[in-house]
């Protein structure tokens, strides 16, 4: 298992798992912003990517107004590469899941 970030990343990653779906963890660093001399400066990382959907997935646990940041994230990615799909699971999302499949610390 890799060093996830947060709790609920680790057990949607173990749903995931008792659902035999594949998943890599932050496989992929999407730039989207670069100063003058190409050095990145603003940055996207999906939580997930789901190789058998070609789906990233993106989980929140912040409180609704704190999201902002990720929404800019995601609207940026589309409008640069607008073949990649993701999608964003919110604490409510990750509750739903926790309450219907027995998930330990969901959100």
């Amino acid at each position: 298992m890799p060093d996830f970030a947060h709790p609920s990343e680790r057990d949607v990653a173990a749903l995931f798992d008792s659902y035999g779906i594949v998943w890599d963890y932050e496989p992929t660093t999407f730039v989207l912003e670069r100063d003058e001399a190409g050095n990145p400066t603003f940055a996207f990382t999906p939580d997930f990517y789901l190789p058998d959907f070609d789906t990233y997935i993106e989980l929140t646990t912040l409180r609704q107004p704190l999201v902002t940041r990720k929404h800019r994230k995601i609207r940026m990615l589309k409008d640069q590469h607008p073949d990649v799909r993701v999608k964003i699971l919110y604490r409510r999302d990750i509750e739903r899941l926790g309450a219907k499949y027995g998930l330990a610390d969901a959100a």
